[in-house]
C-alpha cells in the first residue's frame, strides 16, 4: 500500500521515510508553535502540526503529527487529557499562572480543613462553564483574547461548557495552614478545559484569590509521559536514520474511534471515496467519525453515517492513496 504526504530526507544517499506520530516531552519556555518549528528543522519537513496549544510555563506530552498522520490531527485533538497541577491560594494573576503580574492579593488567615478541599473538587466535577483567560488563544472577532490583553483591551469573552471527569487531591495533609497555601492535584478533562481557570476557580470556592503555580501535562490522546521523547533523543534518531525507533503509526492517534474492518475488494471502493451502504455491524452515531481499517490493520479512511441519505456511509477523509 502506498500512501499519500509521506516525508523523506537522505541520510548517506540513502532515503529515508518521516512519517508517523511523535509524542514529544515538551520543555518549560517554549510553545507548542516553537516546538513544531524546531522538529521542522530537525525533521527536514514542513509537514508537521501540534495537536493542541500547551502554554510555554506547561511542560509535558505534546503528540505532533508527521507527514501523512498530519491528516489526524483534529481527532487526536479531541481526545481527553489529563494533567498535574498545583493552585496557590492567596494571591491571582492577570494571567492566572505564575508567570504574570499579581492583581488580587488576600492572605489565608484560616485553616483550611481536607474535607473542604475535598468538597471543592468535587463540586467542580462533571460539566462545567469555563470563561477563557484573557491570555488565551481562544478567538474573538477574528482576533485571539491575547492579542486584546497585550493591548490592554478587556472584550467580553465566550462561556463554555467543559468535562471534568475526575479530580483528585495528590496531598496527604488534613490541615492546610500558611498565608499562601499550595496543594497538587491531578485531573481528567475534556479538550478546551483551561486548568489555569480551574485553579482560579478553586480559589474561588474556597474564598480566596488563586492562580495555578505549576503544571504537568501527563497524558494526552493516549499518550503518556514514558511514551514521550526528548528534542535531543529525536535528534539521536535521525542521526541513524531510524525513524521507525521512535515514530508511532498514526493508528495509535485513532484509538479512541470505532473501527471497522473491511475486505481489499471494499478498500479499493473505500480509497476512491466511495459512498457505501452501511452493513448491519456498522453500529455508530450519526455525525460521529469512525475508521474503516484493511485486512492487515492499516487504516485507509475515516467515515460517517451520511447526514441526508438513510443506510449509507459517506468519507470524511480518506488516509490512503492506493493499494
Amino acid at each position: 500500500m502506498c500512501f499519500p504526504f509521506e516525508v523523506f530526507f537522505l541520510l548517506n544517499d540513502e532515503v529515508i521515510k518521516v512519517n508517523g506520530i511523535l509524542p514529544l516531552m515538551k520543555p518549560k519556555g517554549l510553545t507548542s508553535h516553537d516546538c513544531v518549528f524546531k522538529l521542522r528543522k530537525i525533521l527536514k519537513t514542513k509537514k508537521v502540526g501540534h495537536t493542541g496549544t500547551l502554554d510555554p510555563d506547561v511542560t509535558g506530552v505534546l503528540p505532533i503529527c508527521i507527514g501523512r498522520a498530519t491528516k489526524i490531527a483534529e481527532y487526536l485533538t479531541e481526545a481527553g487529557k489529563s494533567y498535574e497541577g498545583e493552585v496557590t491560594l492567596g494571591f491571582s494573576t492577570v494571567t492566572e499562572d505564575a508567570s504574570g503580574e499579581k492583581v488580587e492579593e488576600k492572605k489565608v488567615a484560616e485553616v483550611i480543613q481536607r474535607e473542604r478541599i475535598l468538597e471543592v473538587l468535587e463540586s467542580l466535577t462533571g460539566k462545567i462553564d469555563q470563561t477563557p483567560p484573557m491570555f488565551s488563544a481562544v478567538k474573538v472577532n477574528g482576533k485571539k483574547l491575547y492579542e486584546y490583553a497585550r493591548a490592554g483591551i478587556e472584550v467580553e469573552r465566550p462561556t463554555r461548557e467543559v468535562t471534568i471527569y475526575e479530580i483528585t487531591l495528590l496531598d496527604d495533609r488534613s490541615e492546610f495552614v500558611g498565608e499562601t497555601i499550595s496543594f497538587r492535584f491531578r485531573v481528567k478533562c475534556s479538550k478546551g478545559t483551561y486548568i489555569r481557570t480551574l485553579a482560579v476557580m478553586m480559589g474561588e470556592k474556597l474564598g480566596y484569590p488563586a492562580h495555578m503555580s505549576d503544571l504537568i501535562r501527563i497524558e494526552s490522546a493516549g499518550f503518556k509521559l514514558e511514551d514521550c521523547l526528548t528534542f535531543d533523543e529525536v535528534e539521536a534518531f535521525m542521526e541513524t536514520g531510524r525513524t521507525d525507533d521512535f515514530l508511532l503509526p498514526l493508528e495509535r492517534g485513532l484509538f479512541h474511534l470505532p473501527k471497522f474492518k473491511i475486505s481489499d475488494k471494499v478498500a479499493k471502493k473505500v480509497l476512491n471515496g466511495a459512498v457505501l451502504e452501511q452493513t448491519e455491524d456498522v453500529v455508530v452515531e450519526k455525525g460521529k467519525p469512525f475508521v474503516m481499517v484493511d485486512p492487515s490493520d492499516k487504516a485507509i479512511a475515516i467515515y460517517q453515517i451520511h447526514p441526508t441519505k438513510e443506510g449509507l456511509i459517506k468519507p470524511v477523509k480518506v488516509l490512503a492513496q492506493e493499494l
